[in-house]
């Protein structure tokens, strides 16, 4: 399943090169990291209508925008999708109770 994703982030990080005529990620991108977290913020959005809606499908797809733009948003800001990776590895096996508890204030 994490192929998935980190195919997904070779190829966000690819195209960040690349002319934004040819590229929606280079055409993100050149917009800057504002735009990026804004596009970011709309596919949630429609992710949660979806989900609300009870629209499986349309939540499926909607999820499947929000990952990438998740990643463009990411690259954008200038962090690797491994820093994610290792986060959830650094959290995992605690409960989100302690997981929260433990940050600072």
């Amino acid at each position: 399943m994490s192929e998935v994703l980190a195919r997904l982030w070779a190829t966000v990080e690819a195209r960040a090169g690349a002319d934004p005529a040819s590229s929606h990620t280079a055409a993100m991108l050149a917009k800057g990291r504002g735009k990026c977290a804004e596009k970011f913020g709309e596919e949630a959005v429609e992710a949660i209508v979806a989900a609300a809606s009870g629209d499986a499908a349309g939540l499926t797809h909607e999820a499947a925008d929000v990952l990438y733009h998740l990643q463009v948003m990411l690259k954008a800001a200038g962090v690797p999708w491994d820093a994610v990776l290792t986060e959830l590895e650094r959290r995992e096996g605690r409960s989100g109770i302690a997981e929260k508890a433990s940050r600072p204030r």
